[in-house]
């Protein structure tokens, strides 16, 4: 079995996710194809106190875009998108490419196996009232949570509706899906064959275990290097749907097993690169594919990350939205940040640079905050202890 030392694994894991390639002079839409066609999915978080989390992983990569591109590719028009919206390591924007792999969970929440235990009652007991929600849909077209009456004056996560759960079940059981976002980020129904292409949902559907399978090659490919854990973690498989699929990829060639100090059934993408140096500079978002599974960031870089937004004020160790910041091949530091859009300043509430960080470290943070200042519209620029 071949050894790869903990900085080459390092190394190999950054290049699979897009870093050390240099960032492109002027980006554009097929330069943000190829970022989602490497990760394969960007999760959505609903906390905007810096950026909508689905917009950074893109600029973490390639630097500053125009993120109506990606609003183009998530929410636009029919021909020009190429994305759409369901449940993958959370919820996620994914390749219209990857929603046959997907089928399998949709059929699972279809029967009451898959979703939260309060939506599982649609699958059978209460299902003739979710269908009812669905016909509305054929007739009426595109709805949101809002435009049913029995919604109206209840908002907030905790605060579910019946109508909202019920909808949640349909688009679990892939009976709807999401046509745009409105407002607030406000998700707006639609039916999938007004959204997704046809030549995709003409695509024959995979057997479980085919699909399982194909993600988790999808998951090898974005990490290069990984555990059983992590391979499965990318999509939200369990042990008993992602060890059949990693030894058939691993009996054919696909993954090879090899010894990483400190690891525990560590597999090598064959197509992975393994590149001597990388260089990177990049603030993440606490759900950026790179770091959101936090043993494995932990293990890579030797950094304990967690985030803090539900950890009361005077408990928090490092902020409120902490951003970890990647230079070279290294995490040296995380700094606190928030949007401030009424005074157009980006703020820097907090910064814990580490022990070990070069010294040139903090002047690439500063270019880089810069960056991520322009990038957002905040024209007043970074203001420190905001």
């Amino acid at each position: 079995m071949e050894r790869i030392s903990l900085p080459q694994a390092r190394r190999i894991a950054l290049a699979a996710q897009g870093f050390g390639a240099g960032r492109p002079d002027a980006v554009g839409p097929k330069h943000l194809r190829r970022v989602l066609d490497r990760l394969h999915l960007h999760q959505i978080d609903s906390v905007n106190v810096l950026s909508r989390a689905h917009y950074l992983p893109a600029f973490s990569r390639l630097g500053a875009y125009d993120r109506a591109d990606l609003d183009r590719l998530a929410w636009g028009p029919k021909r020009q998108r190429r994305l759409f919206e369901y449940w993958a390591h959370e919820a996620s924007l994914l390749p219209f490419e990857v929603q046959p792999l997907l089928r399998w969970r949709m059929r699972q929440a279809d029967r009451g196996e898959a979703g939260w235990n309060r939506m599982r009652t649609y699958a059978r007991d209460r299902r003739a009232e979710a269908m009812a929600l669905l016909e509305r849909f054929r007739a009426e077209g595109p709805l949101s949570v809002s435009d049913f009456e029995a919604h109206k004056g209840q908002s907030g996560w905790w605060e579910w509706s019946d109508t909202k759960q019920a909808l949640e079940w349909l688009f679990w059981a892939g009976h709807i899906t999401t046509g745009t976002r409105r407002g607030t980020f406000e998700r707006v129904y639609d039916l999938p064959e007004r959204v997704l292409p046809e030549g995709i949902l003409a695509l024959p559907t995979p057997t479980d275990a085919e699909a399982h399978r194909a993600l988790i090659e999808c998951a090898a490919r974005a990490h290069g290097i990984a555990t059983d854990k992590e391979l499965r973690d990318y999509f939200r498989l369990s042990p008993e749907e992602a060890r059949p699929a990693i030894l058939s990829l691993a009996e054919e060639g696909v993954l090879v097993p090899v010894d990483v100090p400190g690891w525990r059934h560590a597999w090598l993408h064959r197509d992975a690169r393994r590149p001597r140096r990388i260089d990177a500079q990049a603030l993440l978002v606490p759900f950026d594919p790179l770091i959101w599974e936090r043993d494995r960031t932990e293990r890579l870089f030797g950094f304990r990350y967690r985030i803090e937004i539900y950890v009361p004020a005077e408990k928090r160790e490092y902020g409120y939205y902490v951003l970890p910041f990647l230079f070279g091949d290294r995490l040296v530091a995380r700094v606190d940040l928030k949007s401030d859009r009424q005074n157009g300043r980006l703020l820097v509430k907090s910064l814990h640079m580490e022990p070990d960080a070069p010294a040139d470290s903090r002047e690439a943070l500063d270019e880089e905050l810069g960056k991520m200042a322009t990038w957002l519209g905040l024209d007043e620029g970074v203001v420190w202890g905001g």
